[in-house]
């Protein structure tokens, strides 16, 4: 009876699998008919006898280096020259590992030494895999037809390309012996951080030849080809290792290593050591090449995307955006490519000098080198919307670290946060910086960081004084899914659909932001509410200088004109009566915001000038607190100083005024009668209703009326825009004049009153989640946040 079954079973297993491969023949039959019969004859006829010509007119030195890529800066001085090692570092066969070539093979392609180019069983598993799936899942692609991706063809997901990567690897196969494929594989695929080959990443990753390396280092480096974004050792270590030990099983498992091997290289402790002149620890360096790469991404017609309708969604862009940017990342070091940017030197050192100088007495480090106590900071052109200096970190020099927070690290903002989620978009729905409303203790909800309250006041006052509890009733009113629609547009990257609560109105966030988002944002304020997405690229040429890419830098109204200017207006006052006094520019009209977040990890200062925006964070990478630490001590220095020396020698240019409503019109604030989400303008549901009962609109300002002000309109007979008398056309306070040149009565001087002085695992990253335990993002019982701002 038992041999019954097991032949019974033995006979149903090939049934199963005979039909799997009628199935997959059927597949191929249908393609070939479709193809064939549908008109593409002739087009595959065409791949063919290219794939051909290509091969025949190899030799080589066809797998030998490429061209140097030139990153340049504004005013035209080079940067960076970006040229792979290939050439420099290429090894011959016989000076290949043994352990390097069976590692790759076992992973990569274990029937590389009995197909002629091609698996066709793995490519049609592949197809069955997308037609099951609907998507591609596998790629069936060999050793070789990687080679002929890499080297002759280019990385689009079209047919034709697959096509073409098969023609080309059979011709390769029969023009060239297993050995030199093999070879011209291990010195041509690309290893991440700018290395290609196998001696290249060697020397790259462990400052030593690839003859030297252990078996658990060879494994190691050969864990990373297949997805150099997702296995990147110097940002993803744990994922390496994780393919590495994969790649030392299989090996053990075809026969190439034994058990003992294994269990030693299993447990070998990988460290790396990079050489000091492969240390980018410049912060402008890798921006630039960020930039770049999602330039070629979007010149290639890649659709970059901020918002998901699910997990499943937000996965599969990912695998779409890590497969396409480590495409162009290879392109950007071997394309003969010139990169013009926007990224001003004299700036770059300005800033760096401000971090390094406030932060020069906090000489604490971890145990990898990194000083603990940490800052970014970006610095925008307002009249363009480029990026002009980034900073991501305090000045080091030591090897294996590439983190730039300014880009990559998120953090909690605070109350820098108000303006963007709260403010501006109240200023938009008919309120005013005079709008009253009331400061009192609010049930489960947040405490003023000083324990008392003011009751009536008016907004102005409650975004100089930061009071927690305005913006929190007033967030709920307008609701968090109104006020998160505004980082949404102006692409926040790290938004949580957990964010969409009353406590983000404080910058209680699961994430955090980025000092490059908040920079972006309050540009969009200061660029009356047009956002601009921050980049530093200008425009990319070819090797044969054509433009192939050109920066649009479009802009998306996300503010409305005037809500922008009463903003920027209130914002004057931070640096005057508000939690940044002292802290202003000695001649230049400056607006601005500071956050501190919950037992001061993090400050934040971010202002504005009509020239530049700059932000600046300041904290730890693990988070933990620091007694003095608020947005107007560390990161108002920081700020203050970049921004005196950046507007040296400019012009007083003081900021455009916004158009006032007639009081009657004002709709009052802390109006208990009124009802939350009853007052005139907003319906039952707490949405707001453009223009209620005809209300009068703003006027916009026009080339008549530039500045907009019904009481005195810019170019009227009585005070013409631009005269002696008045520059700016405003009686009030005319900005620039000899008596009053900052423009603010208050403070005309500018001087600060109160100058502060007072004495690696990056945020965000899967370490160390911003919004960890050791620093929640902010519940209604902990928000008592601000300090000073």
């Amino acid at each position: 009876m038992a041999k019954k079954k097991k032949k019974k079973k033995k006979y149903h297993a090939f049934w199963v699998f005979a039909k799997v491969q009628l199935v997959l023949f059927l597949v191929v039959l249908g393609a070939a008919g479709y193809y064939f019969f549908g008109g593409y004859a002739s087009e595959v006829g065409e791949l063919k006898t290219e794939a051909e010509r290509l091969v025949k007119n190899s030799t080589s030195d066809t797998f030998r280096g490429h061209q140097t890529s030139v990153v340049y800066a504004a005013d035209g001085s080079v940067i960076s020259t970006l040229k792979e090692s290939r050439d420099a570092y290429y090894l011959e066969s016989d000076d290949i590992p043994s352990d390097a070539k069976a590692a790759i093979v076992s992973i990569e392609d274990k029937k590389f030494y009995r197909h002629d180019g091609v698996d066709y069983w793995a490519l049609l598993r592949a197809v069955k895999a997308m037609v099951e799936n609907g998507k591609i899942t596998q790629g069936g692609s060999t050793i070789t037809m990687q080679l002929a991706r890499n080297v002759f063809i280019s990385q689009e997901r079209t047919w034709q390309r697959k096509v073409e990567e098969i023609f080309i690897a059979r011709s390769m196969e029969q023009k060239y012996t297993k050995d030199q494929i093999l070879e011209f594989y291990l010195n041509n695929i690309y290893f991440g951080n700018g290395y290609y080959g196998i001696e290249s990443a060697s020397r790259g990753y462990f400052n030593r030849g690839a003859e030297e390396l252990s078996l658990s280092q060879i494994a190691f480096l050969c864990a990373i080809p297949n997805n150099p974004t997702l296995y990147d050792p110097v940002t993803n270590m744990d994922n390496t290792l994780a393919r590495r030990d994969r790649i030392l099983s299989n090996m053990q498992e075809d026969g190439k290593i034994s058990a003992v091997d294994y269990a030693d290289a299993i447990m070998e402790q990988i460290a790396l050591e990079r050489p000091a002149a492969e240390q980018k620890n410049d912060y402008v360096e890798t921006y630039a090449y960020y930039c770049a790469t999602r330039a070629l991404m979007e010149q290639q017609g890649f659709v970059f995307q901020y918002e998901f309708d699910s997990d499943e969604d937000e996965a599969e862009y990912d695998a779409a955006y890590d497969e396409m940017y480590t495409a162009c990342q290879k392109q950007l070091y071997t394309g003969g490519y010139q990169i013009y940017t926007s990224l001003d030197l004299t700036l770059q050192e300005e800033l760096q000098g401000a971090v390094d100088d406030t932060l020069a007495g906090f000489t604490e480090k971890n145990e990898e080198g990194v000083y603990m106590l940490q800052a970014s900071a970006v610095c925008i052109d307002n009249d363009n919307g480029y990026v002009r200096a980034i900073v991501g970190g305090r000045t080091q020099n030591f090897a294996g670290y590439t983190l730039n927070r300014a880009y990559q690290s998120y953090r909690q903002p605070g109350s820098a946060i108000k303006p963007l989620t709260v403010y501006t978009p109240l200023f938009e729905r008919n309120y005013s910086p005079e709008s009253m409303t009331v400061d009192e203790p609010i049930e489960d909800g947040p405490k003023n960081s000083n324990g008392s309250y003011l009751g009536e006041v008016t907004l102005r006052v409650a975004i100089e004084k930061s009071i927690n509890t305005v913006a929190w009733r007033m967030y709920e009113q307008l609701t968090p899914e109104v006020g998160l629609s505004y980082l949404e547009k102006m692409h926040f990257a790290r938004l949580d659909p957990e964010d969409y609560r009353p406590a983000s109105s404080l910058g209680g966030f699961t994430n955090g932001v980025s000092s490059l988002e908040m920079a972006s944002a309050y540009a969009a304020i200061a660029n009356d509410g047009l956002f601009r997405q921050p980049t530093c690229i200008v425009k990319i040429l070819d090797a044969s200088e054509n433009e192939i890419y050109v920066s649009a830098q479009q802009e998306q109204e996300v503010y409305k004109q005037n809500a922008a200017r009463m903003m920027t207006d209130v914002l004057r006052g931070v640096f005057v009566n508000g939690t940044a006094r002292g802290l202003g520019l000695e001649t230049m009209p400056c607006a601005g915001k500071t956050g501190t977040t919950n037992d001061q990890k993090d400050g934040w200062m971010v202002g504005y000038t009509r020239y530049y925006t700059t932000s600046v964070w300041v904290g730890y990478d693990m988070p933990q607190k620091l007694s003095d630490l608020m947005g107007n001590t560390y990161p108002g220095k920081i700020w203050q100083s970049f921004m005196e020396q950046a507007h040296e020698g400019k012009e007083i240019l003081d900021f455009l005024p916004y158009a006032k409503i007639s009081e009657e019109y004002m709709l009052p604030q802390g109006n208990e009668e009124a009802g939350e989400g009853t007052q005139e303008g907003w319906d039952e549901e707490g949405v707001f209703e453009e223009n209620p009962a005809g209300m009068p609109e703003a006027p916009e300002a026009t080339p008549e009326n530039p500045s907009g002000t019904p009481e005195n309109p810019s170019g009227t007979p009585e005070n013409p825009s631009g005269t002696p008398e008045n520059p700016s056309g405003t009686p009030e306070n005319p900005s620039g004049t000899p008596e009053n040149p900052a423009g603010t009565p208050e403070n005309p001087s500018g001087t600060p009153e109160n100058p502060a002085g007072t004495p690696e695992n990056p945020s965000g990253t899967p370490e160390n989640p911003a919004g960890t335990p050791e620093n929640p993002p902010g519940t209604p019982e902990d928000l008592t946040q601000e300090n000073a701002g």
